[in-house]
């Protein structure tokens, strides 16, 4: 019974990402078979997102906060740290400030010199008496080093283990926690793309070294991100963390007005895939997307090509030849002629791999967080974002994406025929691969 609801969810993502073909729809059926397919029934958008007002009115405001959870809440302070160089320095010094608990969720911890580093910060402040509290992806932190876990189990850090391979059920073991939160005494949180592994060093302009951005928050917001931990934390340990050492009062502390949301397939959960129709069916001047993993389904497709019809500058920032899941690339760039065709900009970035996941619409609405724009970030990961409406915090990210664009070669239509098309088992393999 077990294989057949399984092998019916992947029949029907084949449907819902568009694969016509027999070869695709039958490639995705073997995937299941070896269980790295899965798809919960719950809520989902079947429908294009009519574009009824723009990202900067109170409408999109009003129904962007009702519709993904959490509300907008204002005087809230954001910094945006720029590659490892600001990233762990920022981290660590909090880490290492804190004086009554510790919230650390992530899906990447590999052992290297930052993973270290960050080891010996969480166990100094679990030996002094603050509790701290970390969720690792079983698979994501597959390689994190024995010595690394014994450090923190030692001094008393309490850890949990999100979903450990468990082949009766491959349909738990595909719903990886793809979300990287940081939140200290309650007050201060960290989220964004950043995972802990030397991959992340550096400025971001090296192969070695990865670009990528993350987020330093003080303020009312900071309550819904630790909601957001908590809400694994009750998955994986049913314990209720509560008071004032977790969710302590929280002051204005800045200009900027933000909301933090969660997807979670395994609860029916598609906020992720909303809110990237949502914003794009809002964007009415421009639409910058930055994404490590761009491959959009059919409906995202479609509204990206009524964006850029409806006269939306419409520019899109992906990995070029460096990125670590070549599948994914040959899956995305098997759509991109029509994209391109319609007017969408797309840009390859030459340095490095970039990691980024930054949505900026109209100079006026931002998305930053875990989320990829792929069918795992939509159906297999839980994954946590948070969008913030302030045009300076807009143009802000707008400079990040006009700097990594002008590093970055833009493709163009009169080499469209060069660009090939995915195998279907390269297609499969996009929507099955563990991507960071």
């Amino acid at each position: 019974m077990l294989l057949f609801i399984f092998m019916r969810s992947c029949a029907s993502l084949a449907k819902d990402v568009n694969v016509r073909s027999r070869a695709a729809r039958t490639a995705i059926l073997l995937a299941a078979l070896t269980g790295a397919c899965t798809l919960q029934e719950g809520k989902k958008v079947t429908q294009e997102v009519a574009p009824l007002y723009s990202a900067d009115s109170p409408e999109f405001r009003q129904a962007a906060g009702s519709l993904l959870g959490g509300n907008f809440v204002s005087g809230n302070n954001i910094t945006t740290l720029v590659n490892g160089r600001e990233i762990f320095p920022a981290m660590l010094s909090a880490i290492r400030s804190a004086r009554r608990s510790i919230d650390f969720e992530t899906y990447i911890f590999w052992d290297g010199e930052i993973a270290k580093q960050v080891t010996e910060a969480l166990a100094e402040r679990a030996q002094a008496g603050v509790t701290v509290n970390v969720i690792l992806d079983a698979q994501g932190t597959g390689k994190m080093g024995s010595e690394n876990l014994a450090r923190l189990n030692a001094a008393g850090v309490h850890i949990v283990k999100y979903h450990s391979i468990i082949w009766l059920d491959p349909r738990r073991y595909n719903n990886r926690s793809h979300r990287k939160l940081l939140v200290i005494d309650g007050k201060i949180g960290f989220v964004g793309g950043v995972g802990v592994a030397d991959e992340w060093l550096g400025d971001g302009e090296s192969p070695e070294h990865w670009r990528d951005n993350h987020y330093k928050i003080t303020g009312p917001v900071v309550a819904q991100l630790q909601a957001a931990f908590m809400d694994n934390w009750l998955k994986t340990r049913g314990e209720v963390l509560h008071g004032p050492e977790y969710f302590p009062p929280l002051a204005a502390m800045g200009p900027y007005t933000a909301q933090v949301f969660k997807g979670s397939p395994r609860q029916g959960d598609m906020d992720i895939h909303l809110m990237y129709l949502l914003a794009i069916a809002s964007a009415q001047h421009s639409l910058l997307i930055e994404n490590a993993y761009f491959l959009p389904d059919y409906l995202m497709q479609k509204e990206l090509i009524a964006a850029a019809k409806r006269g939306a500058k419409v520019e899109i920032v992906v990995p070029g030849e460096k990125i670590d899941q070549r599948a994914v690339r040959a899956a995305s760039r098997k759509h991109w002629p029509e994209l391109l065709k319609a007017g969408v900009k797309i840009y390859e970035y030459q340095p490095a791999m970039v990691h980024v996941k930054l949505m900026v619409v109209d100079g006026a609405f931002v998305s930053v967080g875990s989320a990829n724009f792929d069918l795992r970030s939509i159906r297999l990961n839980d994954e946590a974002n948070m969008n913030v409406l302030n045009r300076s915090f807009a143009s802000q990210q707008a400079r990040l994406f006009e700097a990594d664009k002008r590093r970055s070669r833009e493709i163009t239509l009169n080499e469209t025929g060069k660009l090939g098309f995915a195998h279907p088992l390269q297609q499969a393999a996009s929507v099955v691969a563990p991507e960071l």
